[in-house]
């Protein structure tokens, strides 16, 4: 079985886009859905009106994006766990080919889609590891470095935390999100600590999903400063300490 963690934040409209994305094209996946609000609002469905089970967690306080999944995955039953933004839209029942990606190699701890714009351009979702040059960089307008892999499934340093497939297990494992960061980087930081248990990352760029992307938040202060905190936790972490010391041995290697 198939556990999806979904965290709403006032998005309910989206979500309800989302269950029904799954409804119609997931109905024979044994899958169960927990839906976390972390903002007060009401539901405009029940949660008996669809063919998986639905649990409702309502937050007393808002929490941060990985406490939320964290706190999702101890209500999971499933084998598999899937961490699923509000504003994906699903064309196709995906979760059966990501699935048998990881099934197949055992060595990969993380699978995820292609992500594409609702117009059907290729989104950057899967990147290179940061560095604080690339950063500064990009605060003076340089383009960062795009992951240019190729084929039907190709291994980046890193996905974004839209979509995130793991065997259960694994993110057991890996003690799930670090909830020292309240948003932005725990992608990063959870994808650096599965490589160092010896995972690897899978982008499967043979299967879809659109990202409805909302960029409200790039214009509040707050959001920003929640990102440059987030940043500098992780490059002063020994995650980070580790991946950059692991790519540097490989590089003197060659």
């Amino acid at each position: 079985m198939l556990t999806i963690s979904i965290v709403s934040h006032r998005q309910i409209a989206l979500v309800e886009n989302l269950l029904a994305d799954l409804r119609k094209h997931c109905r024979d996946e044994a899958l169960e859905l927990v839906l976390t609000l972390n903002l007060p609002e009401d539901l405009p469905f029940g949660e008996h009106e669809y063919p998986f089970p639905l649990k409702i967690i309502r937050n007393p306080s808002p929490l941060g994006f990985g406490e939320n999944h964290n706190q999702a995955f101890r209500q999971a039953g499933g084998d598999f766990f899937c961490v699923l933004n509000p504003d994906i839209r699903i064309r196709e029942n995906l979760f059966s080919p990501l699935i048998e990606v990881l099934e197949k190699d055992r060595g990969i701890g993380l699978a995820a889609p292609q992500a594409t714009d609702p117009e059907g351009g290729i989104e950057d979702s899967a990147r290179f590891f940061p560095t604080p040059l690339e950063i500064l960089g990009k605060a003076f307008g340089r383009s960062s470095r795009r992951y240019p892999g190729t084929g039907a499934v190709s291994f980046p340093d890193w996905v974004a935390g839209m979509f995130m497939l793991f065997r259960s297990p694994v993110f057991r494992q890996v003690g799930g999100f670090d909830t020292r960061y309240f948003l932005y980087y725990e992608d990063v930081d959870l994808c650096a600590r599965l490589q160092i248990q010896g995972y690897r990352i899978a982008l499967c760029r043979d299967i879809t999903v659109v990202h409805d992307a909302r960029r409200a938040s790039r214009r509040n202060f707050k959001y920003l400063r929640w990102h440059v905190a987030s940043m500098l936790r992780f490059f002063m972490s020994p995650a980070y300490r580790e991946v950059r010391k692991r790519r540097q041995g490989m590089l003197d290697a060659r």
